[in-house]
């Protein structure tokens, strides 16, 4: 039902659409300010040094990791990965990324308060993701209304989560323009370059948030 419904497909299309669109316009603009060199020498990493320093951090450790576009802040071990394309390169895409990363973890050395409401939202995201659809149609087949609504409502906690990550990613995305800003790391006419790239990943997490929340307007019309 859920892979034949046309019904479905009125909801999902127009989402998978806009996610397409965001990843490919993520992907353009990386690449397009990946060939853009800062004039500062700075690297992805010095970036995130600089972002942490300038707040006054000095026991977050910054490391390199395999993959692309794989960077992350481990609040756990107190450490920003970045990935081998960005750790290394001295380009405005890379040091806005960088950046990125390291305004995550002052987010967390702040204890700011959507980060901290994110964290606690995850138990319920992750079991959501992988048990909200299964629930509902079990139920569904199986005309039992508890079920369907626990299905609803755990897709309704990654929805949740979604919505609780767009301003802590914007967040994250100010603090490191304003470091890499006020520190002189980048220079005025090099910032729109980090900023149109951090813009860009941000759409990504809006495309998601408007495609669970389709999904969640169609499980709700299937009800029964």
């Amino acid at each position: 039902m859920f892979l034949i419904d046309p019904m479905y497909l009125l909801f999902a299309l127009p989402g998978l659409l806009i996610a397409l669109w965001a990843q490919a316009y993520v992907s353009s603009s990386f690449k397009r300010y990946a060939r853009v060199a800062s004039r500062g020498g700075l690297h992805g990493r010095d970036a995130a040094r600089v972002v942490l320093e300038s707040a006054g951090l000095s026991d977050v450790a910054i490391e390199p990791v395999g993959g692309k576009l794989t960077d992350h802040f481990d609040p756990r071990s107190k450490v920003i990965r970045l990935s081998e394309p960005v750790y290394a390169s001295g380009s405005l895409a890379a040091l806005g990324v960088a950046a990125h990363e390291a305004g995550h973890a002052v987010q967390h050395a702040r204890g700011y308060l959507p980060a901290v409401a994110r964290s606690a939202i995850v138990p319920i995201a992750s079991l959501g993701s992988g048990a909200a659809l299964p629930v509902f149609f079990i139920g569904f087949f199986f005309h039992s209304a508890p079920l369907q609504l626990a299905g609803i409502f755990l897709f309704a906690g990654v929805a949740l989560f979604q919505l609780v990550t767009l301003p802590v990613e914007i967040n994250a995305s100010r603090r490191a323009l304003r470091a890499l800003a006020t520190t002189g790391a980048l220079a005025d006419d090099e910032l729109p370059g980090a900023r149109k790239v951090l813009t860009a990943a941000a759409l990504t997490y809006v495309a998601a948030l408007l495609q669970t929340l389709l999904t969640l307007l169609y499980l709700l019309s299937r009800r029964r």
